[in-house]
């Protein structure tokens, strides 16, 4: 049969028991195992270890490495980057002015030309 089988301990357990005809031996109550094992767990995880406090001054002392590394690699991928000529810049600089001052011209035509239609069409109907 297929279909959705749950991740939880107790429950994967039991369907693994009932497909072996019922309980293993030696396999306990798997509710109450796991159960005790979460508790064990959650109080394992309380406690406080010496390398545990020693995680964040570890990460601290590694941090000038972690920089000096980074650095490199920005430095590295810099000099990939394919920079245009002065040239290009400035070629591609008048083209953009140049594109500007057009669009700004034709929008400026047809704006006086809508605005004086416009009004003239009021002024039409208005007598």
């Amino acid at each position: 049969m297929w279909g959705f089988e749950s991740l939880l301990p107790c429950q994967f357990l039991g369907s693994a028991a009932s497909r072996h005809g019922g309980r293993r031996a030696g396999m306990g109550n798997t509710m109450a195992d796991a159960i005790r094992r979460n508790r064990e767990e959650e109080i394992h995880s309380r406690e406080v270890s010496g390398f545990d406090l020693m995680k964040p001054a570890e990460k601290l002392g590694a941090y000038p490495k972690r920089l000096q590394s980074f650095l490199h690699d920005v430095r590295l991928e810099m000099n990939k980057v394919n920079w245009p000529s002065r040239a290009d810049v400035w070629s591609t600089t008048v083209i953009v002015i140049v594109t500007v001052a057009f669009f700004a011209g034709y929008f400026l035509l047809t704006d006086t030309i809508l605005s004086s239609a416009r009004q003239w069409l009021f002024h039409y109907f208005e007598h």
